[in-house]
């Protein structure tokens, strides 16, 4: 089965002339070149832009420089997000991304000049939510945390008969979807406790977190055409940190028959930074491998190359910082650390399944993967099963106790992907600060 194919740009002998893009653990190397939306002052029309090192390249500053089928994509960046380069095939975009290679690599001179106009410090830069999401559904791809969760609620079957055979997901609130550094504000909505003899609203008391993937779609489907295992990646754009915020309390009185509504709709954080599929190319890995005696996946869910491929190698950290920690200049405590080669269903079978029925996928269409939790304590993608379900709190460096979020917290999420002899390239960050309940 033929490997996935690696190019120039995954060279990791390749330097930048920008000189922060070459310091050892930096998230945007050269070998990144993740794709932001940006301003530099409130008043400014929002520009498409990629990183490197700490700088941001204006690409619509320097689109003559770009030729061939990557002039089309460059061009595409003028517009205020991404969708219009996403809406290209995925030809010309992976041109660009080659362009911009060669442009910003060290034995490039003859354009430094005109490049370093188009150079903008990040931290001089608002970074903005960078596509326009016309639908978000969440997924619910890691079995570790489905059984983790499954096991508070029906000790004796932990996961659901339909959990093996099919992606589990619901379709969330796209006008919910927020950038980075956007506050949340903790909801209210109807609860109900085991010991309480009728429902109440107010605000929710259980807030919690859930460190994600999300992927963008790019490409759009065709309707009624469903897409196939094997097609699905033709159809993935990027990928960005997602942390579908959820209130529990919330959830556990109104998620049944139908499933997550409002404990889930109030925010979705999700980072600035898309990294391309194209970056993510040397990082890809073989599916989790399915225990002895799980079914197999159905025809339309199965594909050889996607088994031997279709995984991702990608670190997923959340972090903790109290208003105290804050306030006494601490640094954030990491919570979890998890890995996306563990989940149990492939993005590409996540694509297949939701197009199955002969719906379609729209260009900036937001998949997460859901909670992404591994086998072990330390990778735990949520405070739900930190807590155990509020049980068990969880003690602070600073002697401060967590069962669930409290108001002022802030949590960030940080996403990298290592591999042998590879340059190793990071997601940015997802964070964003819990605010008190309006009224």
């Amino acid at each position: 089965m033929n490997a996935i194919e690696l190019d120039a740009t995954h060279d990791p002998a390749l330097r930048s002339w920008v000189g922060s893009a070459n310091v050892e653990g930096t998230d945007f190397p050269i070998q990144n070149l993740p794709f932001a939306v940006f301003r530099r002052h409130p008043s400014d029309a929002p520009r498409c832009a990629v990183g490197i090192g700490d700088r941001l390249l204006d690409i619509g500053m320097c689109i003559e420089l770009f030729d061939g089928a990557a002039a089309p994509a460059a061009r595409a960046c003028r517009a205020s997000a991404l969708n219009d380069l996403m809406v290209l095939d995925p030809s010309a975009v992976s041109a660009l991304r080659a362009q911009l290679s060669r442009l910003l690599s060290a034995g490039h001179e003859r354009d430094r000049a005109a490049l370093g106009e188009a150079l903008v410090r990040i931290s001089d830069a608002e970074l903005l939510l960078p596509v326009k999401i016309g639908g978000f559904t969440d997924f619910f791809a890691s079995i570790h945390h489905a059984t983790n969760a499954g096991r508070m609620f029906r000790p004796d079957m932990p996961l659901l008969p339909n959990y093996k055979h099919l992606p589990i997901a619901y379709n969330g609130r796209a006008n919910s979807v927020r950038a980075s550094g956007a506050m949340v504000r903790r909801p209210h909505g109807q609860l109900k406790a085991a010991a309480d003899t009728a429902p109440r609203h107010g605000p929710a008391q259980r807030l919690d977190y859930e460190v994600e993937l999300g992927l963008y779609i790019g490409a759009a489907s065709t309707p009624d055409q469903p897409v196939t295992v094997g097609d699905a990646w033709r159809h993935v754009f990027g990928f960005s940190l997602l942390n579908d915020w959820s209130a529990r309390d919330i959830q556990s009185w109104e998620y049944q028959p139908l499933g997550p509504f409002l404990a889930k709709s109030f925010a979705t954080t999700v980072s600035p930074w898309v990294v391309t599929a194209d970056a993510l190319a040397p990082f890809r890995v073989s599916a989790a491998e399915r225990p002895v005696g799980d079914p197999s996946p159905l025809p339309y869910l199965h594909d050889a190359r996607d088994q031997l491929h279709g995984g991702l190698r990608i670190t997923l950290e959340a972090r903790l910082r109290t208003q105290r920690m804050a306030a006494e200049g601490t640094p954030p405590v990491t919570l979890s650390r998890s890995g996306t080669d563990t989940l149990y269903w492939t993005f590409a079978q996540m694509v297949a399944h939701h197009t199955s029925n002969g719906s379609w996928l729209d260009t900036g269409d937001l998949l997460g993967s859901g909670t992404v939790s591994g086998p072990g304590a330390d990778a735990l993608g949520s405070l739900l099963e930190i807590s155990e379900g509020g049980s068990k709190p969880l003690t602070l460096p600073n002697g401060e106790q967590r069962t669930f979020l409290a108001d002022g917290d802030e949590v960030t999420l940080v996403g990298r992907c290592e591999a042998p002899g590879r340059v190793g390239i990071g997601f940015g960050e997802c964070t964003a600060r819990l605010l008190a309940a309006a009224g």
